[in-house]
């Protein structure tokens, strides 16, 4: 950042704190639906915690394919008798290492972040969550922007 001379150096304001709160989201590429969770933390149990609440979004009739990346709860041993209890329905397909600009939510997730949380200031995690959540509500109805996000025609 550039600062004139004869100006005092600018002093940014920062919450000084590590916590954080995992949030699990997924876009529909045919309706431009999102179903998001906020948790505690990322892990195979809370992934599939996530997976199941996807299953009641489902279209009862077909198979359903979710788009992953190499993450390591998404390839959580317990996970494995809940996948095959379902594989009638369900599929999970990995996408390449290394790969997120492949991932439709990675968009989402870019998106959400540069109109919630950049150039500002909150004080505490509860005002980010609450910044978050006022969008993701907004994103939980099919959108044209999500739609256009995510390449949905």
């Amino acid at each position: 950042m550039w600062v004139p001379p004869e100006d005092k150096d600018p002093a940014v304001l920062q919450a000084p704190t590590r916590k954080s709160v995992a949030l699990f989201g997924a876009v529909n590429l045919r309706t431009g639906k999102l179903v998001t969770m906020m948790i505690p933390q990322f892990d195979g149990e809370t992934f599939r915690y996530f997976l199941g609440l996807l299953i009641r979004h489902r279209k009862r009739s077909g198979k359903t394919t979710y788009i992953l990346d190499n993450a390591a709860y998404h390839h959580a041993a317990a996970l494995e008798p809940f996948v095959r209890d379902r594989s009638g329905f369900l599929r999970l397909d990995f996408l390449p290492p290394y790969s997120p600009q492949l991932n439709p939510i990675e968009r989402v997730w870019k998106l959400l972040r540069r109109l919630c949380l950049h150039n500002q200031y909150f004080p505490n995690l509860e005002a980010v969550l609450d910044a978050v959540s006022r969008q993701v509500t907004i994103w939980h109805k099919p959108n044209e922007t999500l739609a256009r996000l995510c390449g949905i025609t």
